[in-house]
């Protein structure tokens, strides 16, 4: 019974390690795209970060055959996409305010998110 208790609460622990705490290691983008895998129930890199006011394009390569992995989706840049098995999906920018705009599949399983930021001018 104590070996059923133990598990239980670790796996709780993980749960709530996956979906409210796990924060991901920043990818800063210096040129105009990025690749994102869609693999294994994450997107690789799922932090990017991005200078304001110039134009880039995320790559998303879907190797997840999982059909959450199917759809993305950028609530606040009203976008919505079918990511197709083995094929990039390229979605394009321009002028991006700075902010924070969170993607994910439809189940929010998947999520990343799109950091846009000023440039230091020194």
């Amino acid at each position: 019974m104590m070996i059923v208790n133990i598990l239980g609460v670790a796996l709780i622990a993980l749960i709530v390690w996956w979906f409210w705490l796990y924060k991901p290691v920043r990818t800063v983008v210096d040129k105009s795209e990025i690749i994102i895998e869609v693999n294994g129930g994450v997107y690789s890199p799922a932090s990017i970060q991005v200078p304001a006011n110039q134009p880039f394009s995320l790559k998303f390569l879907r190797e997840d055959q999982s059909p959450c992995s199917e759809t993305l989706l950028i609530p606040s840049l009203d976008v919505s996409e079918q990511l197709k098995l083995g094929e990039i999906t390229q979605i394009n920018f321009t002028n991006l305010t700075p902010g924070e705009y969170v993607f994910h599949c439809q189940m929010q399983m998947y999520r990343g998110v799109l950091l846009v930021v000023e440039e230091n001018k020194s």
